[in-house]
């Protein structure tokens, strides 16, 4: 197959591009021809060009808005079929979004399969909007562990004895960060050692701004920059605390393998959280600033952290994700627009998986 994989333009460690380089790994290894493209909102010209460019026989888009958007701009009447993975961003925020709801809607109607990772979240687009449900499916997830070594510690200067929190992010409101500081303080005042670590790309410079002059007047703070994908397995194995204040997830790259790793997770009970960490088994969920400080202030302790390591290496397998992905793709373009046809003909793939 050719496949077109279209991404938002955005620094390649952030989630989506994570994602997109993993299927575009997978789905080269099994000998398909993959290209991968970033596309800003207005792209001018740029997909007419590639499409043109490249030829390809089937289109991926990750993020329904943000990819979808320019996709209908430039390409929509380009007759190629198009399967679209939804963001958590797209079902929590876009889809009640007026400047993006109905742009949404559209990309969803015209996409020959709709692709969610998140049965949790699948669950609920379900309910909320079972219009766009037709030819909603669920792809298994997957994760490669990056093999380049980082010690977290030596890197960044921080005390063996220290306790770290660390908290994989893009700087952007959505994820929580100034408010993920702010509950923290509670450990401070305790006197504890121990450092918030934030690592990730600044994704909005007002926000960055605001959460690097936060961080500046706490000392027991620190900002990492970005840590490279390859990287991020052994940088976690670094931490003590893997740490999500997310106000919406799909499904976090860095909480899929923090879980595979065996790293306690300290997350916000979210849908798109609470499909990755299992309560008091691989961490701990929190409702509000008061769950948080009482689970916080637990995880200070390594014998509490102990009983929370349940490394699952084998949980969330690439090549299965690159299978059921490949296997949808293929669909698409046998069936073309069909779109119920291809998900009522894969009785191989379940819709709403109950496991």
């Amino acid at each position: 197959m050719r496949i077109l994989i279209v991404v938002p333009s955005q620094d390649p460690i952030s989630g989506n591009w994570v994602t997109a380089q993993r299927f575009q790994n997978g789905l080269e290894q099994q000998g398909h021809q993959v290209t991968l493209q970033g596309v800003p909102l207005q792209p001018q010209g740029l997909l007419r060009r590639q499409v043109q460019a490249f030829a390809p026989q089937v289109v991926l888009l990750l993020h329904a808005y943000r990819s979808g958007r320019p996709w209908l701009e430039e390409a929509g009447d380009s007759g190629l079929p198009c399967v679209v993975l939804l963001t958590g961003t797209d079902v929590n925020l876009g889809l009640v979004d007026p400047g993006q709801r109905d742009l949404i809607r559209t990309v969803l109607q015209r996409s020959a399969c709709v692709l969610v990772q998140n049965p949790l979240i699948a669950d609920g687009l379900s309910a909320v909007h079972p219009e766009l449900s037709a030819n909603l499916r669920i792809l298994t997830p997957g994760i490669s562990l990056g093999t380049t070594p980082y010690d977290l510690r030596k890197q960044h200067a921080l005390a063996r004895e220290q306790v770290i929190f660390l908290c994989p992010a893009g700087l952007r409101p959505v994820k929580g960060l100034v408010e993920l500081l702010e509950m923290s303080g509670k450990m401070a005042a305790a006197n504890a050692a121990f450092v918030l670590a934030f690592c990730g790309p600044s994704l909005e410079d007002g926000y960055s701004r605001q959460l690097l002059s936060a961080i500046a007047s706490r000392p027991w703070a620190k900002y990492l920059g970005t840590i490279p994908a390859a990287a991020m397995a052994s940088a976690m194995r670094g931490a003590d605390v893997i740490v999500n204040n997310s106000q919406s997830e799909g499904l976090a790259n860095a909480l899929l393998e923090a879980a595979a790793i065996g790293i306690p997770i300290l997350a916000r009970r979210i849908p798109g959280n609470a499909t990755v960490v299992r309560h008091n088994i691989n961490g701990l969920l929190y409702d509000g600033e008061d769950e948080f400080q009482r689970f916080a202030l637990q995880l200070l302790d390594p014998h509490r952290r102990r009983q929370l390591v349940c490394p699952e290496p084998e949980r969330y397998p690439a090549n299965r994700e690159t299978a059921e992905l490949a296997a949808i793709l293929h669909g698409a373009i046998k069936t073309g627009l069909g779109a119920a046809a291809l998900c009522s003909g894969q009785p191989a793939l379940q819709l709403y998986p109950s496991s």
